[in-house]
């Protein structure tokens, strides 16, 4: 069996303020952030605070979530690789919330980043 990438252990509280920063960095909120990511995820904020103090993985993270269907409308290219095209699950969510962060920071209206 393969072993599984690193990011799948890692918890989501440990990267989340990455995501913040990033934001924050180009004028973007935290509320902006947690916004999005309960779109994706369709967490609560109660739910997401408590992923991030019980510091869950990327893994059980994504794997709680009830994922927005409209995810698949998320495209483009995330560190050199399109998500679309991304043929592990797991992956390709992690990339999604990517894209979605990336999206955030370049100044984008969070009603056009929230398709559907």
């Amino acid at each position: 069996m393969a072993t599984k990438h690193r990011i799948y252990t890692t918890s989501f509280a440990s990267v989340y303020p990455h995501y913040i920063a990033k934001a924050e960095k180009k004028g973007r909120t935290k509320a902006e952030v947690d916004q999005i990511i309960r779109w994706l995820t369709g967490f609560s904020q109660a739910e997401l605070d408590a992923h991030i103090a019980g510091r869950s993985d990327f893994e059980t993270f994504f794997d709680q979530a009830s994922k927005n269907p409209a995810r698949t409308q998320i495209k483009g290219v995330v560190c050199g690789v399109r998500v679309e095209e991304i043929a592990e699950p797991l992956m390709r969510e992690i990339r999604y919330l990517d894209k979605l962060i990336d999206e955030l920071a370049k100044g984008r209206p969070v009603e056009k980043i929230l398709r559907g």
